[in-house]
């Protein structure tokens, strides 16, 4: 019975040992972001595609736009659909609202709200601001009375009420680089992403509401610094 304990406790080293040495060498072929990292340049169609940074080279994207047009990834991504050769030389469709995002000149752009924009501040915990349109109802008043009320325009203005009107805002999101998960910049998200440190959470957990909202940049930062996002190194 002693033996085979020495022989199961021997074998769980060797187990423990072997795990160790592939995350070892898994973490040698990482290298850590910095602001010298660069994304390549295409399109990434999901989110694995963006931590391998390995995306859909603009050489296998059909399209007549120029290559070397300083607004090919706007004007690709201005259309429904893009088409692409797969790494097998097969033709496919993409619907542009449903790939995840591209890479330009090193820099990575995120499809929110049916358009792209730069994640300027990239991390663990990543950061970025994205204009936002937002469609309502224009204002109904049944006692509006115009002689006009045939017009297309007055009845699309004042008595139409599938009428809307566009409204453009400025929204700051963050970008969990785990998971792909993107969460709106507020306390409550920041304290949902900060569980993974118990440490940094519970110091910001005790903190006033206040506070929070001044120091939820700060704890994003000190969380990139204590957990940096890795990326393959070849």
């Amino acid at each position: 019975m002693g033996m085979i304990r020495r022989i199961s406790g021997f074998l769980a080293l060797v187990l423990l040992a072997g795990g160790l040495a592939a995350q070892e060498d898994v973490e040698r072929n990482m290298v850590a972001y910095s602001t010298d990292f660069e994304f390549r340049d295409g399109i990434y169609a999901n989110f694995n595609m963006v931590k391998d940074n390995q995306p859909i080279p603009p050489a296998r994207i059909v399209t007549d736009v120029d290559l070397f047009d300083r607004d090919f990834y706007d004007k690709v991504t201005a259309s429904k659909e893009i088409t692409i050769y797969d790494e097998n030389g097969v033709r496919r469709v993409m619907k542009t609202e449903n790939i995840w995002g591209y890479g330009r000149n090193g820099v990575l752009y995120i499809n929110v709200g049916s358009s792209f924009h730069r994640i300027s501040f990239v991390g663990s915990i990543s950061h970025f601001v994205a204009s936002i349109t937002t469609y309502s109802p224009r204002y109904y008043d049944p006692y509006y009375y115009n002689p006009y009320y045939y017009n297309s325009y007055y009845y699309n203005r004042y008595m139409n009420p599938r009428s809307n009107y566009a409204s453009t805002e400025l929204r700051q999101y963050l970008l969990d680089f785990e998971t792909g998960k993107v969460m709106d910049y507020d306390i409550e998200s920041v304290e949902v992403l900060l569980m993974k440190d118990p440490e940094l959470y519970d110091e910001f957990s005790a903190l006033r509401n206040r506070k929070k909202k001044q120091m939820k940049f700060v704890f994003i930062r000190r969380f990139n610094e204590k957990h940096p996002l890795l990326f393959p190194a070849d």
